[in-house]
C-alpha cells in the first residue's frame, strides 16, 4: 500500500482562515497542548460541505481543529460543545472515536466555539478513491461490506453505558425528523421547488409504524467520507469522523442517510456524480444487499427500505440547500457551492421516483 493515499491537509481556503495568534495565545493560557515558545502551522483538510476542519502542527505534533463553517446560521447542527461531549463519552469505550483534547466555548478567539482532538492518520475515499489507489471487485466488495458492518456495529454499542443517554430523546425522533427536516427546507429555500415539497408531505403521510423500534446511537452522516480507512488494509476502518449530527435515535432513520448517499450503476446518470466513494463500482454492495447485511448484522428488520431512502435523499438535499442558501446571501465565497441549486432540484426529482418505482 502507498504513504501518499493518507489523507493530508492544504492551504487553508479564501476566507476560512483562522486567527492564529488568538488561537495560540487561548491555547498556552488554557492547554498544555503549545509551550511558550513554540509556534503553530495552519492547514485544512480538503472536501467538506458542513464543519470546518484543520491541522495544527506544532513541532513533531499534529492536532486536528474543527469549528462551525463562516456565515453558519443553523447553530443546532454545528454545535462544537455537543460534538466534543459525544466524543468525551464514546472515546473510552468505542475505538473508533477520535480522542478529543479541548474545547472552547468563546466565540471570541475564533469567531465561534472549536475544538481540538486527535489526529489519526488514514485514507478517506471521497467521490473517487485517492490516486494510484486500485480497487478490484473483491477489494470493493470487501470495502463497502466493512461500511455497512460498521453502521451495525456502531448502532449495537451499549449508550446509556456511555453516558449519553442525555443525547436524544429516541420516542417520537423520526417524526421529529421530519418535520425538522421540512422546516429547515422551507427556512433555507432560495426557489420554488413542488417536488421537494411533495416528498415532505409524502414523508410526514407515509412514516412507517417501527421507524422509531430499536433506538440506538446514530451518527446521521456515515459514508465513505466520513470514515478513515488503514492505508496497509484499506477494508478496515480505523475511525469513524464529522460526528457533528450524532444522537439517540432511529438506527432506520440512519441507515436511510447511508442509502441516500448510495449511488448504484444502474442509477439516473444525472446520480453518478453524487456518489460518495466507491459504491457505483463493480462488486459493490446494492442498497437491497446492504439492508440485507445490515439486518444479518443487527438482528433487527428494517421494513420499508424505499421509505428511508427517500428520507436520506430529502435531507441531503436539505442540507446541500442550506449551504447554497448561504453563498446565494454571499455568507461563503466558496466556489464550489455554486452548483447546488442544480443537485438539490435533482435529488428532489430522483425522490419522487423512488416513490413512485417504489425502488
Amino acid at each position: 500500500m502507498s504513504e501518499g493515499w493518507i489523507d493530508e491537509p492544504r492551504a487553508v481556503r479564501e476566507g476560512e482562515a483562522l486567527d492564529v495568534e488568538a488561537l495560540a495565545a487561548w491555547l498556552r493560557a488554557n492547554t498544555s497542548l503549545l509551550s511558550a515558545d513554540a509556534s503553530i502551522e495552519v492547514q485544512q483538510f480538503p472536501s467538506g460541505y458542513s464543519n470546518l476542519t484543520y491541522m495544527l502542527r506544532v513541532g513533531a505534533t499534529e492536532l486536528v481543529l474543527r469549528r462551525p463553517p463562516f456565515g453558519n446560521t443553523v447553530k443546532s447542527g454545528h454545535d462544537m460543545g455537543r460534538e466534543h461531549t459525544v466524543l468525551s463519552r464514546l472515546a473510552p469505550i468505542y475505538p473508533l472515536a477520535p480522542r478529543p483534547l479541548a474545547y472552547c466555548e468563546d466565540p471570541a478567539i475564533l469567531g465561534a466555539p472549536f475544538y481540538l482532538m486527535e489526529r489519526r492518520r488514514g485514507v478517506v475515499i471521497r467521490r473517487q478513491p485517492p490516486k494510484g489507489m486500485k480497487l478490484d471487485e473483491s477489494e470493493t466488495r470487501r470495502l463497502s461490506a466493512a461500511l455497512i458492518d460498521g453502521l451495525a456495529q456502531l448502532h449495537g454499542l451499549d449508550w446509556a453505558a456511555a453516558g449519553l443517554t442525555e443525547l436524544g430523546k429516541p420516542h417520537g425522533y423520526a417524526r421529529r425528523q421530519v418535520e425538522g427536516w421540512t422546516r429547515r427546507w422551507q427556512a433555507a429555500q432560495t426557489d420554488e421547488l413542488a417536488r421537494l415539497d411533495a416528498v415532505a408531505a409524502w414523508l410526514a403521510a407515509e412514516l412507517p409504524a417501527d421507524a422509531d423500534a430499536d433506538p440506538a446511537l446514530i451518527h446521521n452522516d456515515y459514508k465513505y467520507d466520513n470514515v478513515l480507512l488503514d492505508a496497509d488494509d484499506p477494508g478496515r476502518i480505523i475511525a469513524v469522523l464529522d460526528w457533528e449530527m450524532a444522537t439517540i435515535g432511529s438506527p432506520r432513520m440512519d441507515l436511510g442517510t447511508t442509502l441516500g448517499y448510495w449511488v448504484e450503476a444502474g442509477d439516473d446518470p444525472r446520480l453518478q456524480g453524487l456518489a460518495f466513494g466507491p459504491t457505483n463500482l463493480p462488486g459493490s454492495l446494492t442498497r437491497a444487499e446492504l439492508i440485507d447485511r445490515y439486518q444479518q448484522q443487527r438482528g433487527i428488520a428494517v421494513g420499508d427500505g424505499v421509505y428511508y431512502r427517500v428520507f436520506g435523499l430529502f435531507k441531503i438535499a436539505v442540507i446541500l440547500q442550506q449551504i447554497y442558501a448561504r453563498y446565494r446571501k454571499g455568507a461563503t465565497q466558496d466556489s464550489r457551492f455554486a452548483a447546488l441549486g442544480y443537485f438539490v432540484t435533482m435529488l428532489a426529482e430522483i425522490a419522487d421516483a423512488a416513490i413512485t418505482s417504489r425502488r
